[in-house]
């Protein structure tokens, strides 16, 4: 059986999701509530945190609480897509800025999940993205310099796979991703708007070349109330 807080979540999720709360309603007290769910103020607050760490609510000092729009952009987990697609796609204002572009021998680390020679070389790339004005996204690119040799940040303002597919005439064909919820970073809140939010979903992407050849690792950093992670499962 759930903790209680856990279905106090659920039951105010609910009423987000089936519009009995609305975008912008304020929830009501945390003495209302405590009545209501005939538990304690830590329960209702436990229930609260949850929903704003994954973007329902915001909580304001002094005001209470209130809801987010939770209309989220599907993002898709097993296609190979730019954010420049899905922002296309979507119809949405979208900026790229480019905080870092530098042609680097990688830290180990890196160097190891891109199976590379202690010499090898990579661009290493860091933008953040930004949808409606709000910045959402941060991506860490680390990108094998053999395979592209020559960069810039205007490349890297549109977008890195038409420069490598139309210009380069590579072929990108698939991409190992994990995701995983993490606690913000220090460089998470220094690039994004974090709001008030404690977690972010990062993806991490190994994509490869149609000969095999591994030539790119992604970390993409998302706040978690703009994005919802979509796949298409066939039984086999």
């Amino acid at each position: 059986m759930d903790s209680k807080y856990l279905s106090i979540y659920n039951n105010i999720l609910s009423k987000i999701e089936n519009g009995i709360y609305q975008v912008n309603d304020k929830l009501p007290s945390e003495n209302i509530l405590m009545k209501e769910y005939s538990v304690s103020r830590d329960t209702i607050r436990k229930s609260l945190n949850i929903l704003e760490q994954n973007g329902y609510i915001q909580k304001t000092k002094g005001k209470g609480s209130f809801v987010l729009d939770i209309n989220k952009f599907n993002f898709p987990v097993s296609g190979v897509v730019s954010f420049k697609e899905i922002t296309d796609k979507l119809g949405k204002c979208s900026e790229t800025i480019v905080e870092l572009l530098d042609c680097i021998i990688p830290r180990k680390s890196i160097s190891n999940k891109l199976e590379l020679a202690p010499e090898d070389k990579v661009w290493e790339i860091i933008r953040t993205r930004a949808i409606d004005g709000e910045k959402v996204i941060l991506d860490k690119d680390y990108v094998v310099e053999k395979f592209v040799e020559n960069l810039s940040e205007d490349i890297c303002k549109k977008s890195l796979y038409e420069y490598v597919e139309n210009d380069l005439g590579l072929k990108i064909a698939y991409a190992k991703k994990e995701i995983t919820v993490q606690m913000t970073t220090e460089e998470d809140k220094k690039y994004l708007d974090m709001r008030s939010f404690e977690m972010i979903v990062v993806v991490k992407s190994y994509t490869y070349l149609d000969d095999t050849s591994l030539f790119q690792y992604t970390e993409s950093r998302h706040r978690p109330d703009k994005f919802v992670f979509v796949d298409f499962a066939r039984r086999h």
